[in-house]
Order: C-alpha cells, then sequence, then structure tokens
C-alpha cells in the first residue's frame, strides 16, 4: 500500500459524506439571472488550455537552451512515460533559438503546471454541467460544493505530488494551495453574473457526445501535455480536432422546448445525470486517484454509493435502461484495452448512455402508443 494511501482515503470518506450532505441542498437554492458581462466557463477553460500548451512550449525551450536537449535533471524522479519534449521540430528549435534567457523559463518545470491543474478540471467539470442545464450549472458553480471540491481535489493532487517527489515537491504544494484558494472564487463570480439560467437540456444523446468531446480532450490534454509529452501532439491532434468539432456542432442544436415535454423516462434520465453530476463533483478526484494509490475497495464503495443515492429517486423508470448500458457499458470496456483506464472509462460511460438514451426513449414511445390505443 502506498504511503499516502490513508491520506487518500479519508478524502474519499470525507468528500463523499460531504457530498452526500450538501448537494441535495445546492440543488434545491433559487438562482435568478446574473447582470452578464463574464466570459463563460468555456472561455476560460480555454485560456487555460491555452496557458498549458504555451508552458510546455516554454518547457521545451528551457530543455533544449540549458540542459542540452535532455531531460534528466527531471525525468529520474518520475515515472516512465514523462517528458516526451520534441526533437528537430522547426517551429520549436525557431522560437528556442530566438529566446533571450532561458534560464527564465524554470517555473515550466512543474511549477506553472501546479497552478493550473486545478482550474482546469474544474472549469472542465462545471463547462460540461452548463451543457447539460445552465440552472444546474448556476446552482453548482455558486455553491459550497466548489470550493469543498477545490480543497477535496488539492489534498488528492498534493497526496500524489508528495509521493512522487521531487527538488520542486514543496513549490508544487505551495502553488497548488494558492489555486485552490484563487479557483473557486473566479468560478463563483462568473456564474453569479450567468444572465441565462433558464433550465433547458440537449437532452441524453447530445450530451453524450459532448461527455466524449470533454473527456478526449482531457485526455489528450494529459497524454500531451500535462505529461509534459508534447512530442505526441502530433499524432493525437486529429482527435482533439474532431472533439472540438462535435463541441461546435452540439453547441448549434436546439435546446428542448417547454412546448414539447420529453417523455417520463427520457426526463428522469437527464435528471438523474444532472443529479449523479453534481453528487460526484466533489469526490470524484479522490475516488479516481485512491484507485490507483489508496485502497480501491473503498473508492469503488464511495463511488457506489453517490450512485445509487442519485439514481435513488428514479430507480423504478430507469431499472431497465440503466441494465441495458451497464451491459453495453461492460462490453464496450471489453472491445479494447487502453493506455490510460479513464478512457475505458469514458468510452463505457458514453455508450452507457447512449444505450439508456435509446432504451428510455423506445420505452416512452411505447407508452405512448398504448395510451392511444381506444
Amino acid at each position: 500500500m502506498s504511503a499516502i494511501a490513508p491520506v487518500l482515503d479519508a478524502t474519499v470518506v470525507v468528500s463523499a459524506g460531504a457530498a452526500l450532505a450538501l448537494t441535495p441542498r445546492a440543488l434545491r437554492r433559487e438562482v435568478r439571472p446574473g447582470p452578464g458581462g463574464a466570459p463563460g466557463p468555456e472561455a476560460l477553460l480555454a485560456i487555460v488550455v491555452a496557458l498549458i500548451l504555451l508552458n510546455q512550449l516554454a518547457f521545451a525551450v528551457h530543455v533544449q537552451r540549458v540542459h542540452g536537449g535532455s531531460t534528466a535533471f527531471i525525468a529520474r524522479y518520475l515515472p516512465p512515460g514523462w517528458f516526451a519534449v520534441p526533437h528537430g521540430n522547426p517551429f520549436v528549435d525557431w522560437v528556442a533559438a530566438h529566446t533571450p534567457a532561458p534560464e527564465l523559463l524554470a517555473p515550466s518545470v512543474l511549477r506553472v503546471q501546479a497552478f493550473l491543474e486545478l482550474p482546469l478540471v474544474l472549469l472542465t467539470f462545471v463547462a460540461l454541467l452548463r451543457r447539460l442545464d445552465r440552472q444546474l450549472y448556476a446552482r453548482v458553480a455558486r455553491s459550497p460544493l466548489i470550493p469543498l471540491a477545490a480543497a477535496s481535489y488539492t489534498v488528492a493532487f498534493c497526496a500524489v505530488e508528495w509521493d512522487l517527489r521531487n527538488p520542486y515537491t514543496v513549490d508544487d504544494l505551495v502553488i497548488r494551495a494558492v489555486s485552490a484558494l484563487v479557483t473557486p472564487p473566479l468560478i463563483g463570480w462568473i456564474a453569479r453574473r450567468e444572465a441565462d439560467t433558464a433550465s433547458r437540456s440537449p437532452g441524453a444523446v447530445v450530451f453524450a457526445l459532448d461527455l466524449w468531446a470533454y473527456g478526449h480532450l482531457m485526455l489528450v490534454l494529459y497524454d500531451t501535455a500535462l505529461l509534459y509529452n508534447l512530442s505526441r501532439l502530433d499524432e493525437r491532434l486529429p482527435g482533439a480536432i474532431t472533439a472540438v468539432g462535435v463541441l461546435g456542432l452540439t453547441r448549434l442544436l436546439p435546446r428542448s422546448r417547454r412546448d414539447a415535454p420529453a417523455g417520463p423516462r427520457v426526463t428522469a434520465l437527464t435528471d438523474t445525470l444532472g443529479r449523479g453530476l453534481a453528487l460526484f463533483l466533489v469526490p470524484a478526484l479522490a475516488v479516481r486517484y485512491a484507485g490507483s494509490f489508496g485502497t480501491p475497495r473503498l473508492a469503488a464503495l464511495a463511488g457506489a454509493t453517490v450512485l445509487i443515492v442519485a439514481v435513488a429517486r428514479r430507480a423504478t423508470r430507469l431499472a431497465l435502461p440503466a441494465a441495458a448500458g451497464a451491459v453495453t457499458g461492460f462490453l464496450a470496456v471489453r472491445w479494447s484495452t487502453d493506455p490510460y483506464y479513464e478512457a475505458a472509462l469514458l468510452r463505457a460511460a458514453v455508450v452507457a448512455l447512449l444505450t439508456a438514451a435509446a432504451v428510455c426513449a423506445l420505452l416512452d414511445r411505447s407508452r405512448k402508443h398504448f395510451d392511444a390505443l381506444p
């Protein structure tokens, strides 16, 4: 067992307990439109991603100019799979040749990323919530759930940081603490200025596409930037462009209209999605890291408990769709192997959601047909 396992296990228990206790109140709170004038979470997320990629370029220049192209000075402290820095790239070489005082780029080694990782994760989550339901986004982003999630995520990040100790660890711990103090107020501020808080859903199928696109982009960013593997960006770029295109297309699709309500099972599925995402917000990262560095059974139990609470209110209506989704999700995991288990989990979630949505729509349509019979 890892030395940080007790910290992660305790974070799982506290985070899951806080989520179960406080999320229902957050979901009941009244939200009013704000004055507008602030960027949405997707715009801020794009800025954070751009800064992360810019930091990767700075790191590549620093390695080339200061360390002679070798990452051994830092790679020896971390597991295999990190620091695939581009060599012989014309653009990187040109930037490196024209960068004065490259030694000033030393903070690009782990420190800048330590600040940006928390806003990346939280902004991705709230941007996805906003895609599903703007009222849900406003309720969650204006609630104490965001500061609690920031605290939980920071403890998990710092625990893993300590487990992978290196010469920059103390700096990174301080920087992560500062990020945890700065990020929640920023998210709360943009959410309070949200001018459109009407509850409109794109539907489970469109949301599944959004979920795949955001998840795929985060996996690409993790593989290429968060692990300092900028040389892998070329091979992952087509998939990333496809995901951005999907997000652009789904944003143009009309939201569901109030004068054309969905069937009871489709509505139940959409409501359960929102409730489940809100409940998972606080413990999500602790559960993920406890599965690798802590006690996997405890992480699984916490995740299952949150899932059961999320679906309990609609269990009767969603029993058959959920069972069908579970089967297809399991088959999707077994379909192929992935370098990161998050990729298999994402594929399973998307397939399961699409299956459940199809079964819900079929059952609702069958009910309408039988209701119409004389």
